[in-house]
């Protein structure tokens, strides 16, 4: 009996010692489990961060997009010879501005991402490939934007000289049409002067010649036509000069048939009816009686 109750004894204590082996393995497990749920948990939330990250600097990618629209609309601006100084040019020098520091920003977010898998312990082929491909497309962005850069700084220097040009151009252009009004006023202007015949002979304007004994001299002109006390008359703006006498005539040889003298009251006028031939003759002066 008592060898029985021994045996029984030491049954119970083996089968005691294998449960509590048992509870104790149990807890082991679900510790592990927990942790490594946990685990789990945390690596799901890092490749989902990594994920949002490359999917956020993708979007940044796209977003710096180029096509032909700055360089076409440079390519017009010379074309038209417009200046790339104007809110144009200034428009299109910011827009590479936005392109590299769009660029700038990407690679930031690139390095950012690396440093944070590195610090992270995260090395996934596919995430690498991700990033990898991330460089590819900066590294081509910005060999696109520094190609846009030298077209546009090609561009404005040949605005430059374009407008250069332009500027001496006009300039020659504005001295030619200078010269040529200097040359159409001296060509239009007539010279004239109106007074009795002792008053034109004080001035020593006109002067009495040959005939005898003082009869049958006749009355001649002197000076030059350009004389200051002479007023000058644009034939091209005016054709008339009003002589404040009820009879006078032209002692200088106009063209008959280039005017006319009109009766105005208690004046004269004299009519040029034609322009072109009256100011054959530059010095036009006119004796009252």
């Amino acid at each position: 009996m008592r060898r029985s109750i021994i045996a029984l004894a030491a049954v119970i204590v083996l089968l005691l010692g294998t449960s509590i082996a048992f509870i104790l393995k149990y807890q082991k497990a679900s510790k592990d489990y927990a942790d490594m749920s946990v685990k789990q948990q945390d690596a799901e939330s890092r490749y989902t961060d990594a994920f949002n990250s490359i999917a956020e600097i993708q979007d940044s990618l796209n977003a710096i997009t180029f096509g032909d629209t700055t360089v076409g609309f440079l390519a017009r601006e010379l074309r038209s010879e417009q200046k790339l100084s104007g809110p144009q040019g200034r428009e299109i020098l910011e827009h590479v501005a936005v392109l590299k520091a769009g660029i700038q920003r990407t690679k930031e977010k690139i390095n950012d991402l690396e440093a944070d898998l590195h610090r992270r312990g995260i090395k996934v082929a596919g995430l690498e490939k991700m990033v990898s491909n991330l460089k590819a497309n900066v590294a081509e962005k910005e060999a696109l934007t520094a190609q846009l850069t030298s077209e546009v700084d090609s561009l404005q220097t040949k605005v430059t000289g374009l407008v250069a040009e332009v500027q001496s151009g006009q300039d020659t252009i504005r001295v030619k049409d200078q010269f040529i009004e200097e040359k159409r006023h001296e060509l239009a202007n007539v010279y004239y002067i109106i007074g009795s015949k002792h008053e034109l002979k004080d001035k020593g304007i006109v002067d009495t010649r040959g005939g005898l004994l003082g009869l049958g001299r006749t009355m001649v002109t002197t000076g030059t036509p350009n004389d200051t006390r002479f007023t000058a008359m644009d034939t091209d703006q005016e054709t008339e000069i009003r002589i404040p006498a009820k009879k006078a005539r032209v002692l200088t040889p106009q063209p008959p048939g280039s005017y006319t003298l009109v009766p105005d009251g208690e004046s004269l006028v004299l009519k040029i009816t034609d322009p072109l031939q009256f100011r054959t003759v530059k010095q036009v002066v006119i004796v009252t009686t």
